[in-house]
């Protein structure tokens, strides 16, 4: 296995870019187009799904047993539900995020006659007009609406502007790129794992590294509303390394630096031995990482197994701090997941059984069901507890 140096510049820049790029689930053409274009730039051939979710293969040594990355281009955004008498939007919200950060965000409205600009708001908005009960709104998406910036005083001057009820609405992500190396944005869910792909297969290309097996890289196109990797793996992909965020909040082990592995999510625990060899590739190649366990996440790899893909899975995350809100990342995750990755595809395959989609119990994997080997005694412990020194002994109660 070996872990490549990792073009930090380019890394910074393809974020960048990928940010300024609206990308709600259901308006992914265009970023689609873009990430297509930087994947023939780093010398990959590009096939797209009908609805535009992205695969490109990067030869191996063996077509068999083909090990796939995954991240997903679609952000969070939201919908037109109803046009207002009073000339504003209701919204409905695509992804499952708060309204809590939707009020006060720049937004732009896309409609077939062309794009407006606009600002998501509270119902009651004017501290001058309502005073205090604009403390007292509740929370929620009945309780904001979208103010173009257009002449619109009702709903015929809506409908004259070709607005219509199902446009989509992008949120403005705001990011900002500090010299410490935190990044301050909102969509960094996902735009920051597409980047770190990217930055990860720039060196592969860059050092011309041959692996035992081909990859694909992936990127889906609507992972926010649950669909994720359910059509674009391919029957020769034997495992599948999803890249998304972690949430480092109280109660999560997630971190903004390093590499986060998952343990499990709400859909349940990922491939033991998959994990066990992200985990190995960590520790060999000296990467930073810590697990964590998730009951209220999900990623493509759920999607990808629910669709009925008999694939390993697996998922490594980039702590979040605030995920789907105004999100913050630090350089030295995306970094470290760039670095694993490749690290990852040019590691041996241990699994050759993996080749084949079915096959005999020859080969089948094991999991240890030993008793493990403890170095401990009731004489040993009653030592501990008799010295003076130990927090349990009697002096120290």
């Amino acid at each position: 296995m070996q872990r490549l140096t990792i073009d930090s510049e380019y890394l910074s820049d393809i974020l960048k870019s990928l940010l300024a790029i609206p990308s709600p689930t259901g308006y992914t053409d265009p970023i689609v187009r873009f990430v297509t274009g930087e994947l023939e730039k780093l010398g990959l051939s590009v096939e797209l799904t009908r609805r535009g979710a992205i695969r490109a293969v990067r030869r191996g040594v063996d077509s068999r047993g083909a090990r796939a990355v995954v991240s997903h281009v679609d952000t969070l955004g939201a919908q037109v539900k109803f046009l207002k008498d009073n000339g504003r939007l209701e919204l409905v919200p695509i992804g499952t995020w708060s309204a809590r950060f939707a009020e006060g965000a720049r937004a732009t409205l896309f409609t077939e006659k062309g794009a407006y600009r606009g600002t998501i708001l509270p119902l009651k908005a004017s501290g001058h007009t309502y005073n205090n009960e604009i403390d007292e709104m509740p929370i929620g998406w009945d309780y904001v609406e979208l103010r173009v910036d257009a002449l619109s005083r009702d709903e015929e001057d809506l409908d004259r502007l070709g607005i219509e009820i199902g446009d989509i609405v992008a949120i403005d992500p705001q990011p900002e790129f500090l010299d410490n190396g935190f990044i301050i944005s909102r969509h960094l869910d996902n735009k920051a794992g597409v980047a770190l792909m990217l930055a990860a297969l720039k060196a592969m290309q860059d050092a011309n590294v041959e692996t035992p097996v081909a990859s694909h890289w992936l990127f889906t196109i609507a992972e926010e509303v649950g669909v994720g990797a359910s059509s674009i793996v391919a029957p020769e992909v034997a495992s599948m390394v999803s890249v998304d965020n972690g949430t480092s909040a109280p109660g999560q082990n997630s971190s903004e630096f390093g590499v986060t592995i998952a343990m499990a999510d709400q859909t349940g625990p990922f491939d033991w031995h998959l994990t066990k060899k992200l985990v190995d590739v960590c520790k060999f190649n000296d990467i930073r990482y810590q697990k964590d366990v998730f009951r209220y996440y999900r990623s493509d790899s759920a999607s990808a197994v629910e669709a009925g893909a008999d694939v390993r899975t697996a998922l490594v995350a980039f702590g979040v701090d605030a995920s789907h809100g105004y999100e913050r990342i630090h350089m030295h995750a995306l970094r470290s997941i760039a670095e694993l990755i490749t690290a990852y595809l040019t590691s041996d395959v241990e699994i050759k059984r993996d080749f084949q989609q079915t096959g005999p119990m020859t080969g089948f994997t094991r999991q240890p069901t030993g008793k493990a080997r403890q170095e401990l005694s009731a004489d040993v412990e009653t030592e501990k507890i008799d010295d003076p020194e130990h927090p349990h002994h009697a002096g120290h109660a």
